[in-house]
């Protein structure tokens, strides 16, 4: 049954024409070359960076979580090869796993070694750190420049500051090199009595984990505050053992990861600690994939080299916030082409229904671009399975049922969201009734997973992240493209409004946490579309 005039065709098709031009222009702004104040690199340096926090598991499945995981030393020659072409120093924040290698190795090449160790709940693992450590201390004198006990141990509440000076009084007495240990500002400020256990402060200044989230902007300003109380608080000198900014990731606050923000954020950075005379290490090396487990997809992201071993920007010059060459045209191409041949299959002859399918064609094929990079980044593995079949690890341990539901939120909405968009051309040309019900069962899996999302980032969502990207079109075309082309869809089943209810209320108490989160407005803005149509009887 074919009853659509041109001009309801034309008004779907200008509206996805509007939608396609505004994405293009938007990665094509992405794609543009931006001008950041360049580093400032001491001369007597070789132009390097202090030092960097050097992890090895960048490779897939590497993780230090895995039992029996042993770095070769190949690979440690080779990553610490690369690293001192950009810095002078490595830190490293435990020496199993293969890791007791790299001061040997970094000797081979010149570059210094602030050696961890690590401390967790278990005594005998921490001796055994602490007894290795030490030896590597006494070994290497001239390229070991500190042992650092423990990392973040009282942030995460595994040892009290008395057992951490007791830990620490150990590794002083078995090696002559200075002796440190590494934790967020503010509990240095809070345990101010183990400076005297201690040859330096090592403190870790991370802008985007501040309770108070920094922007870019504003985060070196942030750097000299802390820094300035630090300075009144503590009589030793103070290292910046940790400082940086991630490429990808949850927007917390007015604290946006990117590429560009990245590098914005560590010329700048550079540029203080010279002038200033800080001493610093940043995290990190190379991008990190398993810590997407425990802080999300940004957790990931902190490297000044990607897996694949890339620098992601140069102290120097111009940055690009994306790199996407022509895969925004092959991917517009390719969904083109599929809604055609969709639109082909249903026995339309107008010109104007190819080219109304074509649009929207190319504006899906984008947009899934964007929504795998997205899993991609969240917990993928580089392929199109993993992407899929993502379902994020970090947060609290969840019920295998409300897993399920969480990828239903993630994989499953995209596949949910491909197919809704493969069978417009059915819902729109041929109104049948099978096409309805698809098209019904489409949107009610989609506000099952907007509501189970909804949920995990009301009461657990530090981790997790907005899917805006997931949602944006599928919920646009069904709250104003189907509206556009005059389709016959009705939504009266009460179980799809309290589905929709629930989810829009989830998102505006994200909202109202927080307020100056631009996604969370964008996935405010998506469950309002979304739940407005259900709330009509007619069309």
């Amino acid at each position: 049954m074919y009853n659509h005039k041109p001009p309801v065709l034309w008004q779907f098709t200008l509206f996805n024409l509007i939608l396609l031009v505004l994405l293009g222009a938007w990665l094509w702004q992405k794609n543009q070359p931006v001008i950041v104040s360049d580093a400032i690199l001491p001369v007597d340096a070789a132009a390097k960076v202090q030092c960097v926090s050097y992890a090895p598991y960048y490779g897939k499945d590497q993780t230090p979580f895995k039992i029996g995981t042993h770095i070769t030393q190949s690979q440690i020659d080779a990553d610490l090869e690369r690293i001192a072409k950009v810095s002078n120093c490595v830190r490293i924040y435990s020496v199993g796993q293969g890791l007791d290698y790299v001061p040997a190795a970094a000797q081979k090449l010149g570059l210094k070694v602030l050696v961890g160790a690590w401390i967790g709940w278990t005594a005998a693992d921490n001796n055994k750190e602490i007894n290795l450590a030490t030896a590597l201390a006494n070994q290497y004198p001239n390229t070991v420049k500190a042992v650092i006990v423990g990392n973040e141990v009282l942030l995460r509440g595994e040892q009290t500051e008395e057992a951490m000076q007791a830990y620490i009084a150990r590794a002083k007495q078995l090696t002559k090199v200075p002796v440190t240990y590494a934790d967020v500002w503010e509990f240095w400020l809070n345990h101010r009595n183990l400076e005297q256990s201690v040859d330096f402060v090592t403190i870790h200044l991370l802008p985007y984990w501040e309770n108070n989230p920094q922007s870019v902007e504003q985060s070196i300003q942030h750097a000299n505050i802390v820094m300035n109380k630090l300075d009144t608080a503590f009589s030793k000198p103070i290292l910046i053992g940790e400082t940086g900014w991630p490429s990808t990731g949850r927007q917390r606050g007015t604290s946006i990861p990117s590429a560009l923000n990245q590098a914005r954020y560590i010329r700048t950075f550079l540029r203080e600690a010279e002038q200033k005379h800080w001493q610093y290490n940043l995290i990190e090396a190379f991008d990190q994939p398993w810590k997407r487990g425990l802080e999300g997809a940004v957790g990931g992201f902190w490297g000044i080299y990607d897996t694949d071993l890339s620098p992601k920007f140069n102290l120097t010059g111009p940055v690009f916030d994306r790199h996407d060459g022509i895969m925004p045209v092959l991917f517009a191409a390719i969904g083109a082409f599929i809604l055609c041949a969709v639109t082909f299959v249903v026995g339309q002859k107008q010109v104007p229904s190819y080219i109304g399918m074509a649009i929207l064609g190319a504006l899906a094929g984008v947009t899934s671009l964007l929504q795998l990079e997205y899993l991609g980044a969240l917990c993928g593995d580089g392929s199109l399975f993993g992407a899929l079949s993502c379902v994020p690890t970090a947060g609290r341990p969840l019920a295998s049922v409300i897993m399920g539901l969480q990828w239903l939120s993630m994989g499953g909405a995209v596949l949910a969201a491909w197919l809704m968009l493969l069978s417009l051309p059915v819902l729109i040309y041929q109104q049948s009734a099978q096409a309805v019900r698809f098209v019904k069962l489409m949107v009610v899996l989609l506000l099952v997973g907007a509501l189970a999302i909804g949920l995990l980032l009301t009461v657990d969502g530090r981790y997790r992240d907005f899917p805006v990207m997931i949602y944006a079109l599928p919920v646009l075309q069904f709250s104003l493209g189907l509206w556009l082309a005059k389709t016959p869809l009705r939504f009266t089943n009460p179980v799809s409004l309290v589905l929709g209810v629930g989810a829009l209320t989830t998102a505006l108490v994200c909202y109202l946490i927080e307020p100056l989160n631009y996604n969370a407005a964008y996935w405010l803005g998506i469950l309002v579309l979304f739940t407005v149509p259900l709330l009509f009887k007619k069309q």
